[in-house]
């Protein structure tokens, strides 16, 4: 007979019997034929996951999560240095939830090293990392290492680390992902780190278990921000990790399931795989037994849903004194659920679209649908709710720019979307005042039509579009001028209007302009054809 604990209320210790989901809980065949296991040890562990530094999903974590052991595969911040807020808001969410461990995210080297290690020394928990290393000679590289807030990053990351839990020590190591430094914020920043491939990540894995276990340590967990196909693929090709803590690629890994998340290893020992989503709107608890050998006889996998959890008020005092008091906005009549691919078109994303161009009376607004990190909920909204939809500070940026080069970004992200299926990073634009075609399967824009102030449409000729066409467009700096996953538009210099503030602060400003409830149905802007 299995036994779970409810799916939804992991903090609530009752155990209810449930006969008919066998994917609830792992038996070792061993540990099947015997009633009781006198040298088995039992550890509960609470684990996270790409919470992006979303201020109300931690509190609301804060009040759920359990666990004799709390770890996170990482990314727990986002933003840059402009961020500072939300990094010391993050750093308090990992001391308060008594993270140990966490994997070194690629979001964490969003800001600079010198600002990352600041944070690094206020936060209670260890960032491990095995295959991030420092080029020898960064020290001698040309370029401005004070402006850059470069430093000893490496020495300040541990590979492993040993704790004692319920008198067990239990051993802890960390992977970075091969990507990582093509997915933060300010590649320049970093010129002079690198991530090690996968196959020397799995020699660097396994030779840091194998150190763990020549000190007696029999049960070791990975906290993985490999992403979830490389966690199966290190899961079968090392022997002595019994858990996986994963992250990075997003998924939400329920339960246990034979052949997905529970793989044998080299040495066809069990080895289990979580992973809990993004932004925090989940996180798990795993209830392990292990026999006297250190090898996992029983699993569990409870896997809880954020926004069912309140805001503890001793929390919210907390996070308000470091992130300002919320102000209310307005209502949010109705709201589709977001989308789960960045292929899909994004009402919410489309609706911020609209405030930005409505707050600069532009002609054309497009962002980022990468940028979206939480959505529009029913029921009353907050400045807080709408900061959490667009984290990163980048602020909004005007300018003038041509039919043209409209045309050959929209393009471009096309291409590159659908290039990588894994992701479809950077995700097809969100926008307002334009009307796009989109061919999956070749990869490329259909048509395009500009929609005035009067919903009048005005087609482009995308085969021949116009240099001497202007429109004035309306963008954060990221895309207007960053120029990391696009061209830039338009150099500061060239822009008509940089505001000293984000996407967030237009978007309440156009709530409270509208002055009603608003209903988030903002689609019809991306037709998908072929």
């Amino acid at each position: 007979m299995n036994f779970s604990i409810p799916k939804l209320n992991i903090n609530i210790p009752k155990v209810v019997s449930n006969k008919n989901n066998e994917n609830r809980t792992f038996y070792h065949p061993a540990f099947k034929s015997q009633s009781q296991n006198k040298d088995s040890f039992e550890l509960s562990v609470g684990y996270i996951n790409d919470t992006h530094g979303q201020a109300n999903n931690m509190m609301r974590i804060l009040s759920g999560i359990k666990g004799d052991l709390r770890l996170s595969a990482g990314d727990n911040d986002i933003g840059d240095e402009k961020n500072t807020a939300i990094h010391k808001a993050t750093v308090k969410f990992l001391n308060l939830a008594k993270i140990k461990a966490s994997a070194f995210g690629n979001h964490e080297l969003d800001t600079t090293q010198a600002d990352f290690l600041e944070n690094l020394r206020n936060t209670d928990a260890t960032y491990l990392s095995v295959n991030f290393k420092k080029d020898d000679a960064w020290e001698e590289l040309e370029d401005n290492l004070e402006e850059y807030g470069r430093a000893g990053l490496d020495k300040e990351l541990d590979n492993s680390m040993i704790v004692e839990v319920k008198g067990e020590k239990i051993g802890i190591v960390g992977a970075s992902p091969q990507d990582m430094l093509d997915r933060t914020t300010h590649p320049l920043y970093h010129k002079d780190c690198h991530v090690d491939g996968l196959e020397e990540t799995i020699e660097e894995i396994q030779d840091e278990v194998d150190e763990l276990k020549e000190k007696g340590i029999n049960k070791i967990f990975l906290l993985s921000h490999l992403g979830y196909k490389k966690d199966q693929i290190v899961a079968q090709k090392t022997e002595g990790i019994d858990v996986i803590i994963g992250g990075h690629t997003h998924e939400l890994i329920k339960d246990i399931k034979s052949g997905e998340n529970l793989l044998y290893s080299k040495a066809n020992e069990p080895v289990i795989i979580t992973q809990a989503g993004k932004d925090g709107h989940y996180f798990g608890e795993l209830n392990l037994t292990f026999d006297k050998k250190g090898i996992l006889t029983k699993a569990q996998n409870n896997v809880a849903e954020t926004r069912l959890f309140s805001k503890n008020m001793v929390n919210q005092y907390i996070f308000n004194n470091i992130l300002g008091e919320p102000e209310h906005v307005g209502v949010i009549a109705k709201a589709p659920a977001p989308p789960k691919l960045l292929i899909e078109e994004n009402p919410h994303a489309n609706f911020v679209c609209d405030a930005m161009k409505d707050i600069t009376d532009s002609e054309i607004a497009i962002w980022n649908n990468a940028g979206i990190r939480n959505f529009f909920h029913e029921g009353l909204i907050d400045s807080r709710d709408i900061k959490d939809i667009a984290p990163f500070f980048d602020r909004i940026s005007v300018a003038m720019i041509s039919e043209k080069a409209i045309v050959d970004y929209f393009k471009g992200d096309i291409k590159a979307t659908y290039d990588n299926p894994a992701s479809y990073k950077p995700g097809l634009l969100a926008v307002s005042g334009l009307k796009y075609g989109v061919n999956p399967t070749e990869k490329k824009l259909t048509f395009m039509t500009y929609i005035d102030k009067n919903g009048n449409e005005h087609p482009i000729d995308i085969d021949n579009p116009r240099e001497d066409k202007m429109y004035k467009l309306t963008t954060d700096e990221f895309m207007m001028s960053h120029g990391a996953d696009f061209p830039i538009l338009a150099t500061a210099e060239e822009c008509l209007a940089i505001y000293p503030y984000d996407k967030d602060v237009m978007t309440c400003e156009y709530i409270r302009k509208l002055n009603e409830p608003i209903v988030i149905n903002q689609t019809g802007r991306i037709i998908f054809e072929g």
